[in-house]
């Protein structure tokens, strides 16, 4: 049995253009959405300290850039073993826009997180939350429609500037834009180029590093991540048309 995560979420009416799979149907719809709901992410959470699943998503495209697969790996948040996942094969929803581009993949992911019967403590997206041109990338998205708490881990910035963190694990720096902390620039292992660390939804910056961390035992990326690339790419191959 699927958990349908997204039918026990009561949000704003606007939210159901998402959760019924309807895609925006221009740029000027798409940016008013994101201004609708821009004032419903919560920045301070502070989110859970000690989630017992966090799950991770991830969507990779074919080569040709019209199909996709998205995929939702929830793991254990001790042992770091997955223990549910769930993937959706589709088209892109929407068209490559900068600052727009959850509005591709929300649909897939969505549904995704429909097919999970673990529901998740906590979203790590592969990508931004406040960290965003319009503060409002794809982990904000995700956490307001959603309603679970949500983080952004994106392997290279889209916004702001930085100085470069300390070269041990744990070391980081504030991610500014335009005077404003949006992020934080962290090394989750010795001498390895950082990642870029911003809250989605009812999350605190602090606690969206500390669980960064607690995921990346070995590697850059989190395991949530991993497992979700890993599953995302797997499922696409296997359906090659």
């Amino acid at each position: 049995m699927t958990m349908k995560l997204l039918s026990q979420h009561s949000g704003p009416a606007d939210n159901n253009f998402m959760i019924n799979g309807r895609s925006p149907g221009s740029v000027a719809e798409a940016l008013r959405i994101q201004d609708e709901l821009r004032p419903l992410v919560d920045l301070v959470g502070p989110g859970p300290t000690a989630p017992a699943t966090a799950a991770g998503l991830d969507v990779a495209y074919a080569e040709s850039g019209d199909r996709l697969a998205a995929a939702v790996t929830v793991l254990d948040a001790t042992t770091l073993a997955v223990v549910d996942e769930a993937v959706s094969v589709g088209r892109p929803a929407f068209a490559y826009v900068p600052g727009l581009f959850a509005f591709r993949e929300l649909p897939a992911l969505l549904d995704a997180l429909d097919r999970l019967t673990v529901r998740p403590d906590l979203l790590v997206c592969d990508g931004h939350g406040l960290a965003h041109p319009r503060r409002f990338g794809l982990a904000c998205h995700l956490g307001v429609v959603t309603g679970l708490p949500s983080i952004g881990v994106g392997k290279t910035p889209l916004v702001g500037q930085w100085d470069e963190p300390g070269p041990r694990r744990g070391a980081s720096t504030p991610l500014r834009d335009g005077g404003e902390v949006v992020g934080r620039v962290l090394r989750t292992r010795d001498g390895v180029k950082p990642v870029f660390v911003s809250v989605g939804h009812r999350m605190s910056l602090d606690n969206a590093v500390d669980r960064v961390l607690a995921l990346t035992p070995r590697y850059r990326l989190p395991e949530t991540t991993r497992t979700a690339d890993r599953l995302c790419r797997a499922a696409l191959a296997a359906r090659p048309r």
